[in-house]
């Protein structure tokens, strides 16, 4: 039973060689019981985790790993109050793959969790109460292969605190909308809505046509065009897009640097617990980005295809026109 319910991600990867791996472990009810957040100062650059008696003695079987396999390295570890993350390096070839390392580390969990529940003292009644085990749901493991991939998974390891502590301190920005009708379609988001009532709106969207003259050396209208994107919005204009192309990540990303507001399409629905990326983070903290779906969620989804594309451009153009011309009703 425990077998078929085992998923893996990246088919293909060779789990008995060399490669570095993203495991996370979560506590499928997301109560705290590994430990507990602490803000000092209520400032979220602080926050830190106070590690319970079985998270202390659930951290000790992942740091146990390269003590029982001398081929493993550990990275990076964080112990979250529901979850923990561990980047885990396969120096070279073992006699079995990684899913069985990560099994086992799945099994001493669960082991320490019975041991905790069923021994009798006054400090741990209250987990005594507790009617299912901590760790019923398999370990979600992932292969790092692309260039730059280990590095950005090492940053979000480490800021885990300090997204937590941002998104208890402000909770609204956070929250998952549903039902924001724009237009004739709704949407579900997270981050500021009150950006839908801005004066004017203004699509991003990089035309093949320039990216083709900018490849044969004309790149004139391109650069003319991403430039006043970005003129637009120091005039307090709201860029809307799904940012999608190099180029229309790179205006992004002169939005993050200069502290602009935007409205982000999203390409996936938003997962219970949904947290943004790196610099996305921060700006919705801050208020000055919303971002949209009009999907659900598909934890099955790779890559982003030619038709969502052309779907998220249109309804970027689409929520342009309908907010410029009727400001948002809040519906």
């Amino acid at each position: 039973m425990e077998k078929e319910k085992w998923q893996w991600q990246g088919w293909g990867t060779a789990w008995k060689g060399v490669g570095i791996y993203h495991v996370t472990m979560t506590i499928p009810s997301r109560e705290p019981l590994l430990g507990k957040l602490v803000i000092p100062e209520n400032d979220p650059k602080q926050a830190k985790v106070e590690l319970s008696e079985i998270g202390v003695q659930t951290k000790s079987c992942v740091d146990a790993i390269p003590v029982r396999y001398p081929e493993i390295r550990i990275i990076q570890l964080r112990m979250m109050p529901d979850h923990l993350h561990v980047i885990l390096y396969v120096t070279k070839s073992m006699p079995i793959s990684i899913k069985m390392v990560v099994r086992g580390l799945w099994q001493g969990a669960k082991k320490v969790d019975r041991e905790h529940t069923t021994s009798v003292s006054p400090h741990n009644m209250r987990d005594n109460k507790r009617s299912t085990p901590l760790f019923t749901e398999m370990p979600f493991i992932r292969p790092l292969s692309r260039k730059g991939q280990l590095q950005t998974m090492i940053r979000y390891v480490q800021m885990n605190p300090q997204r937590l502590a941002t998104k208890q301190l402000k909770p609204g920005f956070f929250h998952v909308q549903e039902g924001i009708e724009i237009g004739a379609r709704k949407y579900s988001g997270v981050g500021n809505v009150a950006l839908l009532q801005a004066a004017h709106y203004m699509p991003v969207h990089v035309r093949r046509k320039m990216v083709e003259e900018a490849a044969h050396g004309q790149s004139q209208a391109l650069r003319d065009y991403m430039n006043s994107c970005v003129a637009e919005a120091r005039k307090g204009t709201v860029m809307v897009s799904p940012f999608i192309s190099p180029d229309e990540k790179r205006v992004m990303e002169v939005l993050l640097k200069e502290k602009k507001r935007f409205v982000l399409l999203a390409d996936n629905g938003f997962r219970d617990y949904y947290k943004p990326s790196d610099g996305i983070f921060d700006a919705v903290a801050e208020g000055r980005v919303l971002i949209l779906s009009p999907w659900e969620d598909y934890q099955d989804r790779k890559k982003i295809s030619r038709e969502d594309c052309i779907a998220l451009n249109g309804m970027a153009e689409d929520i342009c026109a309908a907010l410029n011309h009727e400001q948002y009703s809040g519906k």
